[in-house]
């Protein structure tokens, strides 16, 4: 893993501000969830280090949609671990997750974002009770859309009306009222000279 300099300024702020959207139960879903899919026991070590070399995530989204990834790297090497994750992600989006719930490689091979892998893997697990898996479940199934059909006249009708986001002047008008920049006008008919 890359060494870091500590940050400061803007960069302190926002690595702050991601350390406090770390939620200790999400993770412990997130793996408990993960080791019912795969049927294996959790690699050892932190969360970071237990899904670093990518393999225990394509085998959870193997089992989602067999053959997912066809071909997982076992080796120590950097570029076979990143590809592993890359795999994995690329699987994630053809299962239907969105881009603004996936990760990038880094977040987690560095350890950059462990905040929004967590997200992904939550993510992806009420991706799977819509996408019809009968195994465990992480979070609430995902919303589906209901579409509604509206009569032409019903349509016609709603626009006449005003939103009240337009607002309203209640019969106000701007009659008398002076432009921009004119001096103001005063009447010397109740001043007294």
């Amino acid at each position: 893993m890359a060494e870091r300099p500590a940050g400061f300024g803007l960069t302190a702020e926002l690595a702050k501000k991601k350390a406090g959207k770390y939620d200790p139960a999400l993770e412990k879903d997130c793996r408990d969830w993960l080791q019912a899919v795969v049927k294996e026991p959790f690699p050892k070590g932190t969360f970071q280090q237990a899904l670093k070399d990518g393999t225990y995530l394509c085998k959870a989204i193997n089992k989602l949609k067999p053959g997912s990834v066809p071909k997982i790297n076992t080796g120590t090497m950097a570029f076979k671990m990143m590809e592993n994750i890359g795999n994995f992600l690329s699987a994630c989006e053809s299962y239907g997750l969105k881009k603004d719930d996936m990760f990038q490689t880094v977040d987690l091979y560095e350890d950059q974002n462990i905040v929004q892998v967590l997200i992904c893997i939550s993510a992806l697990g009420r991706k799977a009770q819509t996408a019809g898996f009968k195994g465990p479940v992480i979070g609430p199934k995902e919303a589906s859309a209901q579409k509604r059909d509206w009569a032409d006249g019903d349509l016609r009708a709603g626009q006449a009306v005003i939103g009240l986001q337009m607002g309203s002047n209640k019969g106000a008008s701007q009659a008398g009222m002076t432009p921009y920049g004119l001096q103001r006008q005063v009447e010397k008919t109740n001043l007294k000279s």
